[in-house]
Formats: C-alpha cells, sequence, structure tokens
C-alpha cells in the first residue's frame, strides 16, 4: 500500500539530482516529497510527516548542517546527509550536529537505498515514546533531556545529555561507541566516549568505580538497565 511506504523528503538545490533521486528512490519503494532548499524544507516539514531526509549539505541560505542541528532540538527524524566534501572531519562535523549517516558525492543510488533503509530500520527500533526513565533517585526527562534528584535539576553538559538520551531510548540495549557517537552530541573518537561515560557515571550512579546503571560489556560498548 502506497501509505505504507517509507516517506522520504529529499532537499537538494541542484534540480537534476534532486529529479534523479526522487525518481530512483520512488521506483525502490518510497515516497518521495522534494524541497529546493532549507527554507522549502522547513514549509514542507510544517506540513507533513516524513520518515527520513536526505539532505544536502551546501546549499544556499542555511546550510544542511545548520538545519540538521536547529530539527534535532524538537525532532528525532532520521537524517542522511549528502555532500561533495568526504574528508573525516566533514564527516565528523555532520555526525556531530545529529546526522544518522553521510553519504560523498558522487554515489550509487543503490548505496543510498541501503543506508536509508538502515538507518529507518534502527528508527524503528528506538523506543522513543519512552517518557522518563528511573536511576535510584535520579529521573531523566528523554524529551527535554533534564536529569533530576527529588525534583532538583542535575546539570548535564550537552554531550552528557545527549548521550543519556541515547542510552535512555533504548534500555537494556547494548551500544557500541561507533553508534554513541553517531547518535549523540558527542565529537572525537572512542577515547571521547569513554571520558565522556566516566563523567556521566559521577552523576548517576550511587558508586561510579562499581556501576549499577551504566554498564561495560567488554569487547561491545556500553548498556543502560534503568530500574
Amino acid at each position: 500500500m502506497p501509505d505504507e511506504m517509507p516517506h522520504v523528503l529529499v532537499v537538494d538545490d541542484d534540480t537534476r539530482l534532486r529529479d534523479l533521486l526522487s525518481r530512483y528512490l520512488g521506483e525502490n519503494g518510497f515516497r518521495v516529497t522534494v524541497a529546493r532548499d532549507a527554507a522549502d524544507a522547513r514549509a514542507k516539514l510544517a506540513g507533513m510527516a516524513f520518515d527520513a531526509l536526505v539532505l544536502d549539505v551546501m546549499m544556499p541560505g542555511e546550510s544542511g548542517l545548520d538545519l540538521t542541528k536547529s530539527l534535532r532540538a524538537t525532532s528525532n527524524v532520521p537524517v542522511l546527509l549528502l555532500t561533495a566534501l568526504g574528508e573525516a572531519e566533514n564527516r565528523i562535523e555532520g555526525l556531530s550536529r545529529g546526522a544518522d549517516d553521510y553519504l560523498v558525492k558522487p554515489f550509487e543510488p543503490r548505496e543510498l537505498v541501503l543506508r536509508l533503509e538502515a538507518i529507518l530500520r534502527r528508527a524503528r527500533a528506538l523506543p522513543i515514546s519512552t517518557a522518563s526513565v528511573a536511576l535510584g533517585s535520579l529521573s531523566f526527562d528523554v524529551a527535554r533531556e533534564e536529569l533530576t534528584r527529588a525534583g532538583n535539576p542535575v546539570r548535564l553538559t550537552a554531550a552528557e545529555a545527549s548521550l543519556l538520551k541515547v542510552f535512555a531510548q533504548n534500555p537494556g540495549r547494548t551500544l557500541t561507541r561507533d553508534e554513541l557517537i553517531k547518535r549523540s552530541r558527542i565529537e572525537g573518537n572512542d577515547r571521547t566516549v569513554d571520558v565522556q561515560i566516566t563523567r556521566l557515571r559521577r552523576k548517576i550512579e550511587p558508586d561510579p568505580r562499581i556501576p549499577r546503571y551504566l554498564q561495560t560489556v567488554r569487547g561491545e560498548g556500553y548498556v543502560l538497565r534503568p530500574d
């Protein structure tokens, strides 16, 4: 049924590429809406619900990076960035703004389809309806990214809050360091993740040396086990 097809918003100022992607995605099981720039995309987002965005980074006016960061304040819709910039720092920049994946131009259309299908599978697996999680005397509001103890706020940095949000949306699921970097606002490498985990444990664990809630899964990553 057409209504069951994932609805994708393709945002690119290149008319030829926009039309090509619209046609190819439509032929491969997606319902497609197009936008020529960030302003056009915002208008479409205000009136329709989308399962994912395919978003060009370099556009006149508001860039794809800025639009992604802005969207992350209110939405978990998956974002796949398209760009001609393939350096590692450019990919890290995109992921740090909240993108779910990053594809460098030129690319094979089939790879775009496969990457879209992958991020949609991950998005469906996220229990984003979780309102809050309990960690002993602490409570974390997932939507607001706020941690409180007996109603009093516990200060979190932006990186700590986004990291805890990813864990709270995936209770009991082991997340690799790479996944945590992609889904949170952490910028850096595996070591950066470990440092942020240590800092977060100091705020949520009764004894950070013996984690009860945020546990290490040796050789795999980390898992949050709330009450």
